[in-house]
C-alpha cells in the first residue's frame, strides 16, 4: 500500500483568519509580558494592583460625591464661613490641607493609611495575599504537568507510527526502483514507467513526512524540556511557600499597622511591605511562566489534532503555528535553551531516543531559583 501525505490549504485573502489573528495576538502579549518581567523585575505600582483599582474607584466616587455635596451646600458654607467661629474652622481646615500637601511625612502617612484601607477592602472579595496566590499556582502547575506528560506520551506514539511509515516507504521505493530496472532490461516499458512513477510519488511523500517528523521532534524536545523546567518550577515555588509562610507568620506576630506607619514616617522601609513585594514579584513571574506553559500545551494539542497519520493528512496551519513559535516567541520557561533544542532537532547527527524516559530533576543537584529575591 502506498503511503502518501497531503497538505490541506486554506483559501488566502488580505485579512488574517480569526485563528491566525488570535495566535498573533498571543505572541504579541507573550513577548510584551516577557519584556516587562525581564526588565529587572520592576516594582508594580499600587494603581496596577487589584487594590489600586479599588482605590481608584473609591477616589473617583469620593470626588464626585464630595463635589456634588459642596455645590449643593455652597450657600450654607459661605454663610457659615461668614461667622467668626465658621471663619476659624474654615481657616483651620484649609491650613490642615495645605500642611498635608506640603509635608512629606504627612503625605506618606496618609497614603499608607489609604492604601492599607483599600487593600483590606479588596481582600474581602479578591485573593491578593501573595502566599495564597502562589499556592493556587502550585495546584495549576501540578495539573498542567499531568496533562503535559500525557501529551508527551501521545506525541511519542505518533512519532513511532510516522517513523514506521517513512521506513516502509523507503523499502517500497527500493522495491519499485528494482522492478523498474528489471522491466527496462526486459523491454517492458509500461511496467518500467509505472514502477518509476510509483517510486517518485513515494519519494515526494517521504520528503513531506520527514519534514513533519522534524516538526514533531522539535515539539517533543520542547515539551520534554518544558516538563522538566516546570517540574523544577513547581518544586521551587512549593519550597519557597513553605519557608516564607513560616517567616511571614513570625513577621506578622510582631507587626502592627502602627509600627509600620511609624517606620514610614521615620523614612524607614516597611519590612512586611518589602517582604510581600518580593512575593508579588515571584507570583508575577510564575503567572507568566504558567501562562506560557498553558499556551504551548494548547498549541501542541492543536498541532496534534491537525494530523491524521492513518489517512496520511495533516493541515498546513498546524505546521505554520509551530514554525511561527520557533521564529517569533521568546520563552521564559526555556530561556536560552530554546535555540539549542531547535538546533538539535534539525541536526541529523543528533538522534532523538524516543524510548528514553522524561528527566526527573533531583533537588540535590540545584539551588532554588527564587532564593535571591529575598536577599
Amino acid at each position: 500500500m502506498v503511503q502518501t501525505i497531503f497538505f490541506i490549504h486554506k483559501p488566502h485573502d488580505n485579512l488574517l483568519s480569526r485563528g491566525q489573528y488570535a495566535y498573533e495576538i498571543v505572541f504579541l502579549c507573550h513577548n510584551l509580558t516577557y519584556l516587562y518581567m525581564t526588565d529587572n523585575y520592576k516594582k508594580k505600582s499600587f494603581w496596577r494592583k487589584p487594590e489600586g483599582v479599588t482605590g481608584a474607584i473609591f477616589l473617583i466616587v469620593g470626588l464626585v460625591l464630595g463635589g456634588t455635596l459642596i455645590v449643593k451646600s455652597i450657600a450654607g458654607i459661605v454663610a457659615f464661613a461668614s461667622t467668626p467661629v465658621g471663619l476659624g474652622v474654615t481657616l483651620g481646615v484649609l491650613g490642615m490641607i495645605i500642611f498635608m500637601a506640603l509635608d512629606n511625612k504627612a503625605r506618606t502617612l496618609l497614603s499608607y493609611m489609604y492604601k492599607s484601607a483599600m487593600r483590606w477592602i479588596t481582600g474581602i472579595f479578591v485573593q491578593i495575599d501573595p502566599i495564597g496566590i502562589l499556592k493556587s499556582y502550585i495546584q495549576d502547575l501540578k495539573g498542567n504537568l499531568k496533562k503535559m506528560r500525557k501529551q508527551i506520551g501521545m506525541l511519542r506514539g505518533q512519532m513511532h507510527k510516522l517513523k514506521e511509515m517513512i521506513v516502509k516507504n523507503q523499502k517500497e521505493i527500493k522495491t519499485n526502483m528494482l522492478l523498474a530496472s528489471k522491466a527496462k532490461e526486459t523491454q517492458q516499458k509500461s511496467v518500467m514507467i509505472l514502477k518509476s512513477r510509483k517510486a517518485g510519488r513515494l519519494k515526494e511523500s517521504n520528503m513531506k513526512l520527514d519534514d513533519l517528523y522534524k516538526r514533531m521532534e522539535v515539539l517533543y524536545r520542547v515539551l520534554s524540556k518544558m516538563y522538566e523546567n516546570s517540574f523544577i518550577l513547581a518544586e521551587d515555588i512549593e519550597d519557597q511557600v513553605k519557608l516564607k509562610e513560616q517567616e511571614r507568620k513570625a513577621m506578622l506576630a510582631g507587626h502592627s499597622a502602627m509600627k509600620s506607619a511609624m517606620s514610614i514616617i521615620k523614612g524607614d522601609s516597611d519590612k512586611k511591605a518589602m517582604f510581600d513585594q518580593a512575593l508579588e514579584v515571584i507570583a508575577d513571574d510564575v503567572s507568566s511562566k504558567v501562562g506560557e506553559m498553558e499556551r504551548f500545551m494548547e498549541m501542541s494539542e492543536n498541532f496534534m489534532s491537525s494530523i491524521d497519520l492513518q489517512n496520511g493528512i495533516f493541515e498546513e496551519k498546524g505546521m505554520q503555528m509551530l514554525e511561527d513559535w520557533e521564529k517569533k516567541s521568546t520563552s521564559l520557561l526555556l530561556g536560552e535553551s530554546k535555540e539549542d533544542l531547535i538546533s538539535n532537532a534539525n541536526d541529523e547527527g543528533n538522534i532523538l531516543d524516543l524510548n528514553q524516559p522524561i528527566a526527573q530533576p533531583q533537588k540535590a543537584d540545584r539551588s532554588n531559583q527564587y532564593d535571591n529575591f529575598f536577599e
